[in-house]
């Protein structure tokens, strides 16, 4: 996903994945559409852990197949939750496939190929291309025979979260983490610039307030510069995050878009707002310089008095000796607020509609997304909980006990809002970025993404 640049963990067992030769949405065509089923006989992937691997890495029709991407310490936290299933769950054997730098070309393969997981990570961006092939189950299936359980599911979960699953009437995954975006800052830095970020999100700063404070924070001296702001994110994404906060929605509706607005003169200045941070107020670094300047290093050295970027640079940044972080919120504009957004961020746990093995995937992702797994997930530190339950958990507050402004986490679901969901992902995204970097780079002002860019990009929508 967009979230952040994928790592792959060492494994215990590796297998060569081959990538398929064409685009993903022509590999996307090649899966046949629902009825059809695939059948499954050889597992491909890597194994990440050989205590789940009964007889190594060989074949193993018994084991239910577990599809995800994490960093290295993140996939410990998946096993600790495997782990607790298992232990209640003693019939039922997980075998975890590792993602590898793709994770929906790669999903493409296996489905294209027969050889889908029983279990797959679920991307905000990505799932609707798969759901609409009839890849992925339709859970309420399962949830309309357990009236009980779905209820208190929705009751404990954000809307905000769940319905990002929610696809043309079906629900295609069940949320497992939060990743929006917001803003680390250096306190140190901020203090001894009279920098008081806000704490809330429902108590943002405008813009003109933002700027002044990354100007307050910026020092350029010849050779050496501290920045202001830094963005370890999606340049593009995070414009558009800045665009939202004007009034306005990037897409309209965000699940199944018929229209993008980026001719909309709020959204359009927002965007230009962003752009301008570097490009004309030289208070970030400019889209050329990240190619070679680390956004997370610019922070942990110092260097930025603010980062932007979601909950998977705690773990960078948390208890880095002269690195005292905190948290805020995106600054909002003058036709945004009251209070400011960000994007939803969300992964989830989906079923693969061919699995053989839906009872044993239902019972795991039931777990997994539940209170008991949600728990595990607030104490690790390296996730934030999709239930409000585990939000609100001691767990939770302990693993982030050096955070002051812990609204911004616990808050931040509520605060989100969800990003283009849409089949014609990968071709809209391609489009956007290219559209999208001219304005990053000064070549281009934001107005000039309304008339023929935005046609454009809608009728790749009205494709779908």
């Amino acid at each position: 996903m967009c979230r952040r640049p994928p790592r792959q963990p060492p494994d215990v067992c590796s297998h060569p994945v081959r990538s398929p030769p064409s685009p993903e949405e022509a590999a996307l065509e090649s899966i046949p559409p629902s009825p059809a089923r695939f059948r499954r006989r050889t597992l491909i992937g890597a194994a990440l852990a050989a205590p789940l691997l009964a007889g190594g890495c060989g074949a193993d029709d018994d084991a239910l197949t577990f599809f995800f991407q994490a960093r290295p310490e993140e996939a410990r936290v998946r096993l600790r939750i495997i782990d607790e299933f298992r232990a209640r769950h003693p019939d039922i054997r997980v075998r975890t496939i590792m993602s590898g730098p793709d994770p929906l070309q790669q999903m493409l393969t296996y489905c294209a190929g027969g050889k889908c997981p029983d279990v797959l990570m679920a991307w905000e961006l990505l799932y609707a291309g798969l759901a609409a092939r009839g890849v992925l189950l339709d859970l309420n299936t399962l949830l309309d025979r357990e009236p009980e359980y779905a209820a208190a599911l929705r009751a404990d979960s954000y809307a905000t979260l769940y319905d990002t699953f929610t696809y043309r009437g079906g629900q295609y995954a069940l949320p497992e983490q939060w990743s929006g975006v917001f803003l680390y800052y250096n306190r140190d830095l901020c203090a001894a610039a009279g920098v008081r970020p806000p704490a809330r999100w429902r108590d943002a700063w405008t813009y003109e307030e933002f700027l002044d404070a990354t100007r307050a924070l910026t020092r350029h001296d010849g050779r050496s510069t501290r920045w202001g702001f830094a963005d370890a994110w999606v340049p593009y994404f995070s414009a558009a995050c800045f665009g939202m906060n004007n009034g306005s929605e990037w897409f309209t509706p965000p699940v199944d878009p018929v229209r993008a607005n980026f001719d909309d003169p709020g959204f359009a200045a927002g965007f230009q707002f962003y752009a301008d941070l570097a490009v004309r107020h030289r208070v970030a670094p400019r889209v050329d310089d990240r190619q070679s300047i680390s956004a997370p290093d610019l922070f942990r050295r110092g260097r930025a008095g603010m980062a932007l970027g979601g909950h998977w640079l705690y773990s960078e940044f948390a208890g880095i000796e002269g690195l005292p972080i905190d948290l805020t919120v995106l600054p909002v504009g003058p036709d945004g607020g009251p209070g400011a957004i960000t994007d939803v961020g969300c992964t989830g746990l989906a079923i693969a509609a061919d699995s053989p093995r839906i009872e044993q995937a239902w019972e795991f992702v039931k777990f997994a997304t539940g209170p008991v797994g949600q728990e595990i997930v607030a104490a690790s530190g390296l996730f934030v909980p999709v239930l409000k339950s585990a939000m609100a958990s001691p767990g939770f507050a302990r693993a982030h006990r050096d955070i002051a402004n812990l609204a911004v986490l616990t808050e931040g679901p509520e605060s989100s809002r969800a990003l283009p969901i849409t089949p014609t992902w990968g071709k809209v995204s391609a489009l956007l970025e290219r559209g999208g970097n001219r304005v990053l780079r000064g070549a281009a002002t934001a107005e000039s993404l309304g008339g023929g860019f935005t046609a454009d990009v809608n009728a790749l929508l009205e494709a779908r």
